[in-house]
C-alpha cells in the first residue's frame, strides 16, 4: 500500500527533512508513525499526499510510484485517500452534512449519489443526528467525527490520520482511536501520525518511530520488533 525506498527530502536552504527513509506499510494495516516536534512527521504526510516531493528515493502508494505521477493525476491519487487533520478543516458557513457533501460535489460525484452516501457515513460515525448542525454547533469530539466522515466518504482504501487526539481530551481520544480501529477491522489501511506515547501504548499495534528525519525503530507490537 505504502513503500518507501531510500526516500530523502532537503528544502531549499538546506533543511533536511528525512533522510534515506525505507518503510513498506501493507494493505489493511494499522500503523502509527511516532515523533516529537519537527522529527519528520510532517513530511512524511506531504510526501504521501504528493504535497511535496521527495528529493531522492522511491515512493509508491497502491502501486503507483508518485514521482512519476503528473499533476492532474494528484488529485484522483488524493481521492483513494481520506485524510483527518488536526484542526478538522471544517468550513464554518456550512451544516456539518454540507461540509461532507462538499467533499463529494468538488470531484463531480452525483447528487443522487451523495444524497445516500452521506447520511451512511455519518451514521457510521455515530452523528446521525446532527448532521444539520453547524461546526461551531459541535463539540470538538462532534467535529472530529465529522472530518472523519469526510474521509471516509469516497469509500478510500487508506486512512490518514493526523494528529488526530490533539484538539479533544482523553476520553475522546479513545473513541476516535476505537473508531478508527473499527473501520480498519474491515480492510481499510489506517495510518496515525502522532507524538503522544501514551496514546500509542493503549494500542498493540505497529510503531514507526521517526526522530531527526529517519526511521530510529520499527516495532510490530508490544515487544515485538519487525525483522
Amino acid at each position: 500500500m505504502i513503500v518507501f525506498e531510500h526516500v530523502s527530502k532537503v528544502y531549499p536552504g538546506g533543511n533536511t527533512a528525512l533522510r534515506d527513509v525505507n518503510l513498506h506499510i501493507s494493505k489493511g494495516e494499522f500503523v502509527f508513525v511516532l515523533g516529537r516536534s519537527g522529527a519528520g512527521k510532517s513530511t512524511f504526510l506531504k510526501l504521501i499526499l504528493r504535497e511535496e516531493k521527495a528529493t531522492s528515493g522511491r515512493i509508491f502508494i497502491d502501486g503507483k510510484e508518485l514521482g512519476r505521477l503528473k499533476e492532474r493525476e494528484v488529485p484522483y491519487l488524493r481521492r483513494n485517500m481520506g485524510v483527518v487533520f488536526q484542526d478538522f478543516r471544517l468550513i464554518p458557513s456550512l451544516t456539518a452534512y454540507e461540509n461532507v457533501a462538499f467533499a463529494m460535489r468538488v470531484t463531480d460525484i452525483p447528487e443522487r449519489k451523495i444524497a445516500s452516501r452521506v447520511p451512511y457515513v455519518f451514521n457510521l460515525v455515530g452523528l446521525s443526528d446532527k448532521m444539520d448542525k453547524f461546526p461551531d454547533e459541535l463539540s470538538g469530539g462532534e467535529q472530529q467525527r465529522v472530518a472523519l466522515a469526510r474521509a471516509l466518504v469516497h469509500s478510500p482504501q487508506l486512512i490518514i490520520a493526523d494528529e488526530p487526539t490533539g484538539n479533544i481530551d482523553p476520553e475522546l481520544s479513545m473513541e476516535m482511536m476505537e473508531l478508527l480501529a473499527a473501520i480498519n477491522s474491515v480492510g481499510i489501511t489506517v495510518v496515525v501520525v502522532t507524538h503522544e506515547h501514551d496514546l500509542v501504548r493503549r494500542f498493540n499495534k505497529r510503531v514507526i518511530t521517526i526522530d531527526d528525519g529517519t526511521v530510529v525503530d520499527d516495532c510490530a507490537g508490544i515487544g515485538e520488533v519487525l525483522l
